[in-house]
């Protein structure tokens, strides 16, 4: 029988590794809005997969959620409160600040305003307060067409809703399998993604001759962002933290584990300029993910390096940056009255980086934390998740 989540140690070393994540899904967008300083091909393949950090990001909740809930007595609202107490303050901040830009944009674009295009909101400027009602209640998701409104990088917490919404349901039913089954979780949903992914390359139910990641349609949108289709990612971290907790925790298999993760996202990274980026994007990283967090968590030698607590800062305040990076990378790069970039060299480059940091870190210290021990459940309700099987 493992120990009660009371009786777990903390793992701030994975706290950590999220802000890498995210720093990864920036440096994706500023390669895509042409503000990247590196010109190091290693550097910019990196780069060009740095999408794959949310897909990081869904694994490490599943993993982080079955560790700190699994054998733990919490009822529905009181988990439920809890999720919202901590995704929902930030996110409404980011939506406050970001609002005028996006009612702006929606007005201009429905006005026919080319320089004020946005490909993404084709369908969302003309349903402006639909696509609105659907973003502050976590649902754009669902409506792939949607999936981008307002802030586009909040679509993933649309995803995470919906976790948060199944976990104490999955988490009983999981924890009936056995540790055969739950290894068996990781490949069937890599697969049954990749097979989506194939599909869509097959069928081009968008009509689109040619996909590339700049390509829009209902389907792509809803391979790409709908809740349902990111499930599997999510059931990896479950089923990979599940074993972690019936395992017997050796930390000689932390560095092997850890490095594996990485050597596969090196790999795909390398080759990411012959693999089609949809089959990259629909989870193929899924399995190398859940390996990585499963490694750090035994704790490798070394590991100290992440658990300062500078670094764990950096992780907490890795929601904000992630939730932020956009508006700050479109506010310092480009000049949207003419559509140049400027500051594209080392010192522009770690001027963001301190810019982005300090907004995030003030947003998590000032918004986020007393916000969220303002919102989070006071008592406890009856007991609906169930303990760790021997």
């Amino acid at each position: 029988m493992s120990a009660t989540a009371l009786d777990r140690p903390r793992l701030p070393a994975l706290t950590s590794i999220r802000f890498f994540a995210a720093l990864w899904v920036a440096m994706f967008h500023m390669q895509a809005m042409k503000a990247f300083y590196f010109n190091a091909a290693a550097v910019r393949q990196l780069a060009s997969i740095g999408y794959s950090g949310v897909s990081f990001f869904f694994v490490l909740s599943g993993f982080i959620l079955v560790y700190t809930y699994s054998g733990r007595a919490t009822g529905l609202r009181e988990f439920w409160q809890a999720r919202f107490a901590r995704i929902y303050p930030a996110l409404a901040f980011c939506l406050l600040i970001t609002a005028p830009g996006f009612f702006y944009c929606c007005v201009m674009m429905r006005a026919h305003d080319p320089q004020f295009f946005v490909p993404e909101w084709t369908w969302v400027a003309p349903h402006m307060w639909l696509s609105a009602v659907l973003s502050l209640t976590l649902l754009e998701g669902w409506i792939p067409q949607a999936a981008l409104a307002w802030n586009m990088p909040n679509w993933s917490l649309s995803v995470e809703a919906f976790f948060y919404f199944m976990f104490p349901f999955l988490l009983p039913r999981l924890t009936r399998l056995s540790r055969r089954q739950l290894a068996a979780i990781a490949p069937a949903g890599w697969l049954l993604a990749l097979g989506c992914a194939l599909a869509y390359m097959r069928f081009h139910p968008d009509g689109s001759a040619e996909i590339t990641i700049k390509t829009i349609g209902p389907w792509i949108n809803a391979l790409k962002f709908h809740p349902l289709m990111r499930l599997p990612e999510f059931l990896m971290g479950m089923a990979s933290g599940l074993l972690f907790l019936r395992g017997k925790q050796s930390r000689k298999m932390a560095w092997p584990l850890a490095l594996t993760g990485l050597a596969a996202i090196a790999a795909v990274a390398v080759l990411s300029p012959w693999i089609p980026f949809l089959v990259i994007h629909t989870a193929l990283l899924g399995p190398a993910f859940a390996v990585l967090i499963y490694g750090v968590a035994l704790r490798p030698a070394g590991v100290e390096v992440l658990e300062n607590r500078v670094m764990e800062a950096l992780g907490e305040a890795s929601y904000p940056f992630y939730l932020l990076h956009n508006t700050v990378i479109s506010s310092f790069f480009i000049d949207w009255s003419t559509g140049r970039t400027y500051h594209q060299n080392l010192l522009g480059l770690a001027t963001w980086f301190l810019i982005a940091v300090a907004v995030a870190v003030l947003v998590d210290r000032f918004i986020e934390r007393p916000l969220r021990r303002l919102l989070r459940p006071r008592r406890k309700a009856a007991v609906t998740v169930l303990p760790v099987s021997a």
